[in-house]
This record gives structure tokens, sequence and C-alpha cells, in this order.
């Protein structure tokens, strides 16, 4: 058992405390947002994770897990602190590392003030970045924890990046395809080495540096592949071919692989955009010009307009039909918004003036944030019904299920543009739809 702290109680924060306790480890979880760590406390998550909520109760019941708003408490308790703070996209996109430059002089502080009050000189912590961080960030910390922090506390930096998927991050979490961890210490390797002892995948160990470029270059690449595929789903269509014949005959070279080749509305949520903007910024501070990632964001862009165009080719005009939005969260298993393609969709479908009726099994709450005067419902059918159109944006597995005749007596038009190439086009077409997808040839 490791006495582990992890500062950050959003998504990557709270699953990763939660899995180190399932693991055995004694773990604090720590957050300034005092109200979300007393929801949590009484066991209600801030966002949904399949799962999540189970094993926080059950480590919480073992009191192998605790939650807390005192960098102190978790500075005094933790060998190894974890920082799982955001670092959001400015306004030139760009990470910004306030949160991470404000934990670590709080870290540095709580040490000061253990050192005062337990009168205790030998101390060591491993401190370490699971957010996502540009590189050369390490060397940032470890500046402010050596100036900041008193004469002879022993400590190491590390880079840990996680690779949790929302919707599956605690199978991510168990069953990863490896653990990246950039260290500068055999201590500090030791360490890892312990906690992820249970985890039955590669280990990477690099230097600090590799191990944070690690991170955007893979979620980078990852954003090119979908940009890459969009680009030939939009060449499919020209010709008269079928992008997901196209996909599975690349997918199928190992050179390639198929993950990631998904024709659709393009990427969204909190890491893909943010990760690829911030490498851009990244490069450009060291001097060269990521053109390559740049034509990823555009078309990434471009796939929203697309879903336009198809609506207009079926409509003609947009003003006032009622188009049904299915699918609002930027991917199925989670309720997360963040920069999700239908918030671009949305916004470009009030401005041709549609009515428009929107359902999600999980994220209508937060969208109901951002645009309140838009017709919600949990009803699926309330939701289709006198419905000119139906746009699927999220490729939520309980979409597949519905009642599509029932779907197609209650609308007022029988189209369906689906935006992830999920349905079944054939069975819709049999039902009587007329049915669109992104690249696809439509017998």
């Amino acid at each position: 058992m490791k006495n582990i702290g992890v500062i950050g109680a959003g998504h990557v924060g709270l699953v990763t405390s939660a899995c180190f306790s399932k693991l055995g480890n004694k773990v604090i979880c720590c957050d300034n947002d005092v109200e979300k760590i007393e929801k949590i406390k009484k066991f209600i998550m801030p966002f949904y994770e399949p799962g999540l909520e189970e094993i926080v109760k059950e480590s919480v019941e073992k009191k192998l897990l605790s939650f807390t708003d005192s960098i102190y408490e978790v500075v005094k308790n933790s060998e190894i602190i974890f920082i799982a703070v955001g670092t959001p996209s400015t306004s030139e996109g760009k990470a910004d590392l306030s949160y991470v430059e404000n934990v670590t002089v709080e870290i540095a502080n709580s040490l000061k003030k253990l050192v005062e009050i337990e009168k205790e000189r030998k101390i060591y912590r491993l401190i370490v970045e699971k957010s996502t961080v540009p590189v050369l960030t390490s060397e940032w910390v470890k500046k402010t924890l050596q100036l900041l922090s008193p004469t002879g506390i022993e400590f190491d930096v590390a880079a840990n990046p996680e690779f949790l998927r929302e919707g599956s991050a605690i199978k991510d979490f168990f069953n990863p395809d490896r653990i990246v961890i950039g260290v500068e210490s055999e201590r500090a390797k030791k360490i890892f080495e312990e906690i992820y002892s249970p985890i039955n995948c590669p280990k990477i160990f690099t230097d600090v540096k590799s191990a944070e470029l690690i991170k955007h270059a893979s979620n980078s690449f990852l954003a090119l592949k979908i940009s890459y595929i969009n680009a030939i789903a939009n060449i499919c269509e020209r010709v008269g071919a079928d992008v997901e014949l196209v996909a599975e005959g690349m997918g199928l070279d190992k050179r390639i692989g198929k993950e990631f080749l998904k024709a659709g509305v393009g990427y969204g949520g909190s890491c893909l955009p943010k990760d690829v903007s911030a490498f851009i910024h990244i490069a450009e501070e060291l001097g060269y010009q990521f053109n390559l990632l740049k034509e990823v964001q555009k078309i990434n862009s471009q796939q929203r307009l697309l879903i336009i165009k198809k609506a207009k080719e079926l409509l003609w005009n947009l003003k006032d039909k009622n188009i049904g939005i299915f699918g609002l969260s930027f991917k199925p298993e989670t309720d997360d918004i963040r920069q999700s393609p239908a918030i671009d969709i949305i916004d470009l479908l009030k401005k041709e003036n549609a009515n428009l009726k929107c359902y999600d099994p999980k994220a209508i709450e937060n969208m109901k944030k951002i645009y309140p005067d838009i017709f919600y419902s949990y009803d699926p059918y309330e939701v289709a019904n006198e419905c000119h159109l139906l746009i699927f944006l999220t490729e939520w597995e309980i979409f597949k299920k519905l009642d599509f005749r029932k779907i197609k007596e209650i609308m007022k038009m029988p189209y369906i543009i689906d935006g992830r190439n999920f349905l079944d086009y054939k069975n819709l077409k049999s039902i009587g739809f007329i049915y669109r997808g992104i690249g696809r040839k439509v017998e």
C-alpha cells in the first residue's frame, strides 16, 4: 500500500483516485471546489462515467479513499502527489498552465508548513504531472518547488500522462495499452514500478520531457487519422465510393490499423481539440510550423458544415423546419459536451432559423446550460414527432434499438442524416427512410 494524493477531482483526477484506491492504496483526492467535494462525499458524481460511483463507494467504505479541499492535507499524508488539474485552452489556443502553477506553489507552501509544524526535515515527495501539459512544464514545476520549498526537502518531478477515454476510463485504467512514465531518478522509478505492479501491460520509462511529448504526439496523431478518413469520405461522396469499405480495406493493413478510421462529423471532447491546438503552439514556440496539424483542424471544422449542406439538400430551406438532434455528448457513454460537434451544428441550424428538438441519454442538462431555449426531451419519440429531419450525432447504442417504424409514422418527412455512419441504413431504407451518411454509397 502507498499513500497517494491526487489534486484535482475532474474526470482524470477522480477516476485516477478511485482506481488507485481500488488497487489497495490509501488515496486522498483534493479539489478547491468545496461544493464538488461535498457532493462526492455523498456519492454524487460531478460527471457520468460508467462504474465510477460504485468504486468510489466501495473504496470510501474500506477507508481507502477520502476527499478534501486542503492541499496541505494531501502533502502531509501522501508520498506521491499527482497533479490532475485542468489545462484548458487560452483564447490563442495555448494550454493555460495557471492551475498547474497555482497547485505547484501550494505544494511548496504546504511543504514549508509541514516542516514548521512537524519539525521534520527528512521529507521526500514525488510530484507527478498527470494533467496534459506542454513539454518543458516539468522544468517550471521543478524550478518553482526548488525556489519556494524549505531547504533540505527532497523531491522528484515526474510525468505520467493519462490515456483515459471518457466512457471507458475505468477499463482504460486497469487494462491500458501502455503506461508512460517520465522519471529523473531510480527512486522515482521504483515507486512507479510498485504502484503499477498490479497492472499487466507494457510500462514505458523515459525522461520527463519525452513523456510530456508522448501525450500530445499521441492525441494529435489520433486526430490526424480522424481528419484523414473524413477527407477520404469527401472524396468518396464525389465519386460514389463507400468510405466504410475504404476504411475496412485500409484498417486490415497492420501498419495502419482500423482504430480511428471512422468517418463522421469529426472529433470533439476535452482532449483532442485542446491537445492539437496546444501542440501547434508548442511547435511554434520552438520555431516549427506544424502545418499538418493546422490542416487537421480545418478538416475537422468543415465536417460540421457538411451536415448543414446535407440538410439543405434534403429540405431545401431549413427555416421553420422541425429538426431532431439525436446525441449531444461528443461521444457515447458520457455526459461531456465540451467541443461536441452537436454544439457547432446546433449553432448553425439556429442561424438557419430551424426549430430544434434534442434528445440524449445523459447530456441534456449540460446542453441546456448553453442553449436553454431549445426543446429537450428524454423521450426520443417525442423528439421525433412532427420532425422533417433527424440528425444523429452521437453513436449511442440505444439509438440502434429505437423503433424506427414508429418514428417514420410520427415524422412529417422520412429524412435521416447519420453523422456517425453507425445506423443500419439498409433497414432504414426498407422502412421507407431517405438516408444520408458521411461518405457512404447508399444503394
